[in-house]
């Protein structure tokens, strides 16, 4: 007997189920292979320096990687996933928060409004990567749409995105935040300030650039990168509010991104974001597991690094087709439009004659 939506849905959230549970001695491991490293290399380019400025850099785009793994363990900890504790959590992702210039109150409340209207249409805004719909951005007014356009420019994304993510938007509050949220951000902004003004006053502003510029910059960007690849490709799920499913979302809306088994590692299984997507619950120590082990998970769009480079060209999404398509292709569009505008105009005056 073939099963209706309604209980595949109910079975598959019943089988991911056991996967979210977290592993204090696997918790406690993949801290001392991430965050330990990240110390360790950070001092290494403040020393080598002395020898050469190269061996400085190369060690910041080491811990750049270092930097988004344990950003993931922070983002664990914002779910509730990577330790049973509450406590735990929340005092493993201010540490976390701090390494990676993020306040873990305001983000653990971004990301959780991301999770719950993630590829709803009527409910983008918080946590999301800023995306128009074909028709929202024909009614922009030639100004709104070049700055829409600059906005997905992945120079200005994926350049100047980091340094606003890190500078700006990480470093103030909204204005209705809840004053729990508001002293964090406080708390952690005090923090960052106190450990960037000491490692400058010991060592000098440029070689701190050098050594934490590049790499929380290297790290912001490749996060953002993952964020924008895991939910844009051609043809991700989205829908408006009457017709969004959470388990449609999770698993349509999300890719399942393949990557080699090192930078699988340095992205903490995060390439599996229909799972996370799922049961957010999930520890990303567990993400692949579940994925290998439930066969309907499987069936995700699979993204490999090759193909992902094409979704850089995605900038809106059609809901009359469900696919994201170019700048290219609704240009075409408009012009196409305007042309027929013209014709029924040269008509109606032809007619009035």
């Amino acid at each position: 007997m073939t099963m209706t939506d309604a209980e595949k849905t109910k079975k598959l959230r019943k089988d991911v189920a056991p996967f979210a549970k977290s592993e204090l001695k696997t918790s406690i491991f993949q801290i001392f292979n991430t965050i330990v490293p990240l110390l360790v290399i950070w001092a290494a380019g403040y020393y080598l320096l002395q020898f050469s400025p190269w061996l400085t850099v190369a060690c910041s785009v080491l811990a750049s990687g270092f930097v988004v793994r344990t950003f993931i363990i922070f983002h664990d900890c914002t779910h509730g996933s990577f330790f049973k504790s509450k406590k735990a959590n929340d005092i493993v992702g201010n540490i976390t928060g701090i390494l990676t210039s993020f306040p873990y109150q305001k983000w653990k409340r971004e990301h959780t409004i991301h999770h719950a209207t993630s590829s709803n249409l009527d409910k983008r805004g918080i946590g999301d990567i800023d995306m128009l719909t074909v028709d929202e951005y024909l009614e922009k007014s030639k100004l709104a749409r070049f700055g829409y356009r600059l906005y997905r420019n992945p120079l200005v994304m994926f350049g100047l995105g980091p340094l606003y993510m890190v500078l700006v938007l990480n470093r103030f509050n909204r204005k209705d935040a809840k004053q729990k949220e508001r002293l964090n951000t406080y708390f952690t902004n005090i923090a960052l300030l106190v450990i960037c003004v000491t490692l400058i006053l010991i060592f000098g502003w440029q070689t701190f650039l050098l050594v934490h510029g590049i790499t929380l910059f290297i790290a912001g960007a490749l996060g953002i990168w993952l964020f924008y690849i895991q939910h844009t490709y051609e043809d991700s799920y989205f829908e408006y509010d009457t017709e969004w499913d959470y388990v449609k979302a999770a698993v349509e809306g999300s890719s399942y991104y393949k990557l080699p088994k090192i930078l699988q590692w340095i992205t903490g299984n995060i390439g599996f974001h229909h799972v996370h997507h799922l049961a957010p619950r999930v520890p990303n120590y567990k993400l692949e597991e579940a994925h290998e082990s439930i066969e309907p998970l499987q069936r995700a769009t699979t993204i490999t690094l090759k193909t992902s480079v094409e979704s850089i060209r995605y900038k809106l999404y059609d809901p009359d087709r469900k696919k994201f398509v170019s700048f290219k292709e609704v240009d075409a569009l408009v012009k196409i439009r305007e042309k027929s505008i013209r014709a029924k105009a040269k008509n109606m005056k032809a007619i009035s004659k």
